[in-house]
C-alpha cells in the first residue's frame, strides 16, 4: 500500500494501531516472563522423551537380541545418551538452530545448516524465551530428539558393530546427518525444507527417516550377523521387549504433543491423533501377522506399537483422529510386510527391523500428512492444494533418503579405514557383552 493513497494522519495512525498492539501484546509477553504451565508442560515432555530412550529403547532393543548381547545394546543406548547431550551443547543446538545471517531470498550454507553463534549455549540465559517457554527448556527438549536418534540406528547393526566404531559413528552422524536435517526441516525462514513447506511436526523426517535410512545403509555395509539366515537368532526375553513398548507408547506423548511447545488445542490434539494411529497400526499388524502366520505374536503387537507412533509423529499436529486412523492401519499393515517379507526377499540383516519400522513407517507417515493434514480430510494443517503438498513431502522424503544414505555410506567406509567396524568372528560368536564389556547380562 502506497502512503500517499491514504486521507490523512488519521488514516496513518489507523494503519499503524495493529502493528502498535501486536508491538505491546510482545513487550508484554516478554516482560511476564515465560508461561507457567506452558513450561511446566515441556519440562514433562522432556523428561518423557528421554524416558524413551532409557531406559525405553534399551529395553525394547535389550530383549530382541541374543542373551549373549543385551548389555551391548543397552550400553549404546545409554552411551548415545551421554554423548549426544554433550555433543548437543558443544555445537549440535547452534548447528540446528541457529538462524543467524540466514537468507531466505538466496542459496547459502546456512540454507543447510546453522551456524556456530550458540555453540556451548551461548547467549543461553535463566531469562532466555522460546516462545512462551525458557529457552533452556526448549534446548533440552530438542537435545532428547538428537539422544534417540543415533540410538535408533542400533537396532540396525545389533550384535556386531565394535563399541569404539559405534561411538565414533554416532558422533560423526550427528554431526554431518542429524544436525544439518533437522536444520533444513526446523531452522525457519531460509532453511532448506522449511521453505519448500514440508510439513514434519515431531520429527518423521528429521528421527525416522534420517535413523532408518542410515541403519538400512549401515547393516548393508557391515553385512549380516555370523550365521544368519541359517541359525536361530530369537529374542531371548520378549517380556522386556513389550515393557519397552510400553514406555516407548508413554514417552512418545512427550515426543508428540511436547512438539506444540505449548499446553494448548495442538498439543491436545497431537496427544489424542498419537493414541489412536497407535493403536490402530498395533491391531493391523497383529491381524495380518495372525492372517499370514497363522498366530499372532507379541513381538508383532509390540512391532506395530511402533510403527504407528512412527507414522504418526511427522502428523501429529495437523492430522485429525480420522485421518490418524488411516495413517495407523496403513502403517502397520506396511511395515510387517517391510519387516518380514522384504527383508527376506534382499537378504539383509536389519536385526532388529530400524528400517522396516522406523525408516519405512516415517516414510509413510511423512507423505500421508500431505494427504490428511488438508482440512477436506479432517486435518487442520494450512494445505492449499493436496497434490502440491504431496509432492513437497514426497520431495522431502527423496531428499533425506539420498542425502542420508550417501553421507552416511561415506563416514562409515572412512570409520572401517580408521578403526574398523566389525567384531572379530570370535568376538561375535562369544557375545559382545563378555567380548567388549568383560561382563554379563545373565550370571546363571
Amino acid at each position: 500500500m502506497r502512503l500517499r493513497h491514504i486521507a490523512g494522519p488519521g488514516a496513518l495512525l489507523a494503519l499503524l494501531m495493529p502493528a502498535l498492539a501486536r508491538a505491546q501484546e510482545v513487550a508484554e509477553i516478554v516482560e511476564a516472563g515465560p508461561d507457567s504451565g506452558d513450561t511446566a508442560w515441556m519440562l514433562t515432555a522432556t523428561a518423557l522423551v528421554l524416558f524413551m530412550t532409557v531406559p525405553g529403547l534399551a529395553l525394547f532393543y535389550g530383549g530382541m537380541v541374543r542373551s549373549k548381547n543385551i548389555l551391548s545394546v543397552m550400553m549404546q543406548c545409554f552411551a548415545s545418551t551421554c554423548l549426544m547431550s554433550i555433543l548437543w551443547m558443544v555445537y549440535g543446538y547452534s548447528l540446528a538452530f541457529d538462524s543467524a545471517g540466514m537468507d531466505a531470498s538466496s542459496l547459502s550454507l546456512s540454507t543447510f545448516i546453522g551456524g556456530l553463534d550458540r555453540a556451548f549455549f551461548s547467549g543461553l540465559g535463566v531469562d532466555s524465551l522460546t516462545g512462551t517457554v525458557p529457552e533452556s527448556v526448549f534446548a533440552t527438549f530438542q537435545m532428547t530428539f538428537a539422544i534417540i536418534t543415533p540410538a535408533l540406528i542400533v537396532g540396525a547393526f545389533a550384535e556386531r558393530m565394535k563399541f569404539s566404531a559405534t561411538l565414533l559413528f554416532m558422533a560423526v552422524w550427528f554431526t554431518l546427518v542429524y544436525a544439518p536435517i533437522a536444520h533444513m526441516v526446523w531452522g525457519g525462514d531460509g532453511a532448506l525444507m522449511w521453505d519448500w513447506g514440508v510439513l514434519d511436526f515431531a520429527g518423521g523426517t528429521v528421527v525416522h527417516i534420517n535413523a532408518g535410512v542410515a541403519g538400512l545403509v549401515t547393516c548393508l555395509v557391515l553385512g549380516p550377523r555370523r550365521g544368519f539366515g541359517e541359525a536361530a537368532m530369537m529374542p531371548h526375553n520378549l517380556g522386556f521387549t513389550l515393557t519397552g513398548a510400553a514406555m516407548l507408547w508413554v514417552g512418545w506423548f512427550g515426543f508428540n504433543a511436547g512438539s506444540a511447545v505449548a499446553a494448548n488445542g495442538t498439543a491436545g490434539m497431537a496427544m489424542l491423533v498419537t493414541q489412536v494411529a497407535t493403536a490402530a497400526a498395533a491391531l493391523g499388524w497383529m491381524v495380518v501377522e495372525w492372517k499370514v502366520h497363522g498366530k499372532p505374536s507379541a513381538l508383532g503387537i509390540a512391532s506395530g506399537v511402533v510403527a504407528g507412533l512412527v507414522a504418526i509423529t511427522p502428523a501429529a499436529g495437523t492430522v485429525g483422529p480420522v485421518g490418524a486412523l488411516f495413517i495407523g492401519l496403513i502403517a502397520g499393515v506396511v511395515c510387517f510386510f517391510c519387516a518380514t517379507s522384504l527383508k527376506r526377499r534382499f537378504g539383509y540383516d536389519d536385526s532388529l527391523d530400524a528400517f522396516g519400522v522406523h525408516g519405512v513407517g516415517g516414510m509413510i507417515g511423512a507423505i500421508l500428512t500431505g494427504l490428511f493434514a488438508a482440512p477436506a480430510f479432517g486435518g487442520f494443517g494450512e494445505v492449499d492444494s493436496i497434490g502440491l503438498q504431496l509432492w513437497i513431502q514426497i520431495k522431502g522424503v527423496l531428499f533425506t533418503v539420498i542425502y542420508t544414505s550417501v553421507v552416511t555410506y561415506v563416514i562409515l567406509k572412512v570409520i572401517d579405514r580408521v578403526v574398523g567396524l566389525r567384531v572379530s568372528e570370535e568376538q561375535e560368536l562369544e557375545g559382545l557383552d563378555i567380548s567388549l564389556h568383560e561382563e554379563r547380562g545373565y550370571n546363571l
